[in-house]
């Protein structure tokens, strides 16, 4: 740990020099990518500082215990400061470990969520547009704003496709553990025999992506315009509005046609493609560590089943940590900061043995 360390104060000199570099400044992308790196790693650097001052105070001190010399009130006292001390440092120990857990650089931006109809017909659609109330909800007791970019409506009362942006900060933090297949077990409204049924809905939650941490050239990218579908009224317009993104390279396709001017639905789409496409290359970086180190909670696996949400019992269940809570209610109100934590705490004791191994 203390290599690491050390390491990490060399780099935090070398960072503090280049982002005051003149020539660093005038290229922003770089001095952005840099001063990022300066502040992630700022708060470490002034805790070791911390914890090796405490080491010379308490080196001192145990050899002003050798003093034989030293009368016994003074003894006394500096019995208090090595036992005070000896504590600060291993206080400060345990808050390196925390500090030294790889933070995820996405977890201060805003995300894209996008929220799909699974297996179960109608009751699937149904069960996203749930999905989506929730999440919202929870935006909203944070104070979170919320963008909704892309729907394709079931047309009765669901989605089968709904995509939002969550702008706040902390937001890819506190979401980023929802990614995954959600599944409902309920009688639904339609069901006249009262039998419970099965459905589910998959979740994608992605990192808002900026020019720093992604580029695509616009030769890469496709770009068609067509008229824009739906139930009538007004989600119809007779201008071609609508834009569908094609990224050659990766084969990726967006569209966009919720709003009435082309410009917009172009601006939602390229944001929706940059935020997949830096999730492809993420996923890619993960399957190649797989074999080194899966883990339980942050993996991301679009395909792993995550959740149950059981109406009759009133109970919501996640399985990846095997905890499940007795409200349901108020966990589809926008309750999930009990779970999120334990998802949170999961994770970071499960990498937490990785850096102690």
């Amino acid at each position: 740990m203390l290599d690491k360390l050390d390491f990490l104060e060399e780099k935090y000199k070398e960072l503090s020099a280049q982002i005051s570099d003149p020539e660093i400044i005038a290229d922003m992308k770089k001095w952005q990518k840099l001063v990022k790196e300066h502040a992630h790693i700022e708060p470490i650097v002034e805790k070791y500082k911390a914890y090796k001052e405490a080491g010379e105070q308490l080196e001192e001190a145990k050899e002003m215990l050798k003093d034989k010399q030293l009368d016994d009130d003074f003894r006394d006292m500096v019995k208090e400061e090595v036992k005070e001390l000896t504590e600060t440092i291993e206080t400060a120990e345990e808050e390196l470990k925390f500090l030294l857990i790889p933070k995820d650089p996405n977890d201060d931006k805003n995300v894209i969520v996008e929220i799909r109809a699974g297996v179960g017909g109608d009751e699937a659609g149904l069960f996203a547009g749930n999905l989506f109330r929730m999440y919202s909800m929870y935006a909203e007791s944070k104070r979170w704003k919320i963008e909704v970019m892309s729907t394709s409506d079931q047309g009765i009362g669901g989605y089968k496709e709904i995509i939002f942006m969550v702008k706040g900060n902390g937001a890819y933090s506190r979401l980023k553990y929802e990614s995954g297949g959600h599944r409902v077990q309920r009688v639904p409204d339609t069901e006249s025999s009262g039998r419970i049924h099965t459905s589910s809905a998959t979740v994608a939650v992605l990192p808002e992506v900026d020019d720093v941490d992604i580029d695509i050239d616009p030769n890469d990218v496709r770009v068609d315009v067509f008229r824009s579908s739906g139930n009538g009224g007004q989600s119809v317009n007779t201008t071609d509005s609508a834009v569908r993104l094609t990224h050659e390279p990766s084969g990726l396709v967006v569209s966009c046609q919720d709003e009435k001017s082309q410009l917009k639905n172009k601006d939602k789409a390229f944001k929706i493609l940059k935020a997949r496409l830096y999730d492809k290359y993420q996923q890619e970086q993960h399957d190649e560590l797989a074999a080194q180190r899966k883990s339980q909670v942050g993996s991301g696996d679009r395909s792993q089943r995550v959740r149950t949400y059981n109406y009759p019992q009133g109970r919501v269940s996640d399985h990846r940590i095997n905890l499940t809570l007795y409200k349901l209610e108020a966990f589809l109100n926008g309750d999930l900061d009990e779970m999120i934590d334990a998802l949170t705490t999961s994770d970071q004791a499960e990498k937490l043995q990785t850096i102690e191994a």
